[in-house]
C-alpha cells in the first residue's frame, strides 16, 4: 500500500505542477473574472506549496489530498472559462 501511496502522490504532483504551467489566465486581470482566476490560480499554487510541504513530512495522505486539491482548483476555473489550458492530453477534463 506505502509503494502505491507514493506513486499515486508522486503522479498527482507532476499532474498539478504541469498543470500550472499549462493554463493562462484567460479574462481580462482587471476584471471581476480576472479577479476570479488569479484566485483559483492561488489557490492551487498554495495547495502544491502545502503539498510538498507534508510530502517533506511524510504525511503522503495529506499531501495527496493538497495535489487534488489545487488541480481541482485549476480544473474547475479552466471549466467556467478562467484559464485557457491544452483540450488534448491529460492535465484537465474540458
Amino acid at each position: 500500500m506505502g509503494a502505491d501511496l507514493e506513486e499515486k502522490t508522486d503522479r498527482y504532483e507532476r499532474l498539478l505542477a504541469e498543470a500550472l504551467d499549462a493554463a493562462t489566465v484567460a479574462p481580462p486581470a482587471d476584471t471581476p473574472m480576472g479577479e476570479a482566476a488569479a484566485d483559483c490560480r492561488e489557490m492551487a499554487e498554495s495547495y502544491l506549496d502545502d503539498g510538498r510541504h507534508f510530502r517533506d513530512e511524510d504525511d503522503l495522505v495529506n499531501a495527496l489530498a493538497s495535489f487534488s486539491y489545487g488541480h481541482a482548483w485549476l480544473d474547475a476555473g479552466a471549466r467556467v472559462g478562467l484559464f485557457e489550458v491544452p483540450t488534448d492530453g491529460h492535465l484537465f477534463t474540458v
